[in-house]
């Protein structure tokens, strides 16, 4: 489309600027290849983007699998009162309640999954263990946060392509013959 009006503004242009005509003089030769030069530019400028959030059961699954996957690996450093490993994944809290919770239909669930997260990181403020510990159960049993499965390459295939989701979690297995 874009390039389709360059060459009809260039063609345009040119047919306009070396056509001969009685009363055309430099100035108005010079100003019609200056009016084919800004349409050939006015062409260039990019469109606006029309997105629609991409707001699908795909992405929100691809959140939680992502995400959820990120917080469930948490589990160990939770258990063993590894706060720092919780503040370094922070990100995966917001990320998952913005990705699993983004339609208005989910607007109690991701109310409730944010007071949640609140919860964990006040205790991990406060230096409690046992409290983020508890908050983080509480918060993986209420938002069903599961690990990703491992699959093993010699019974099944975990995906076929590098924009996966799962292609750096333990399931990320190709068949091979």
């Amino acid at each position: 489309m874009k390039f389709s009006t360059v060459i009809c503004a260039l063609l345009a242009s040119s047919v306009a600027a070396f056509s001969p005509s009685a009363d055309v003089n430099r100035r108005a030769a010079i100003n019609q290849i200056a009016f084919g030069a800004a349409a050939v530019a006015g062409a260039g400028i990019a469109q606006p983007a029309f997105a629609d959030g991409a707001v699908s059961a795909a992405t929100i699954q691809r959140s939680k699998a992502v995400y959820g996957n990120k917080i469930a690996a948490l589990k160990s450093a939770v258990d063993s009162g590894d706060l720092s490993a919780i503040v370094e994944s922070k990100n995966a809290f917001i990320l998952f309640n913005s990705g699993a919770y983004p339609r208005v239909v989910d607007k109690s669930y991701k109310a409730a999954a944010i007071e949640q997260t609140n919860a964990i990181f006040a205790a991990v403020k406060a230096g409690d263990a046992s409290a983020a510990k508890s908050a983080y159960t509480a918060y993986v049993a209420a938002n069903g946060i599961k690990p990703i499965g491992a699959v093993s390459s010699s019974y099944g295939q975990g995906y076929s392509g590098d924009f996966d989701y799962k292609v750096k979690t333990p399931s990320a297995a190709i068949y091979v013959r």
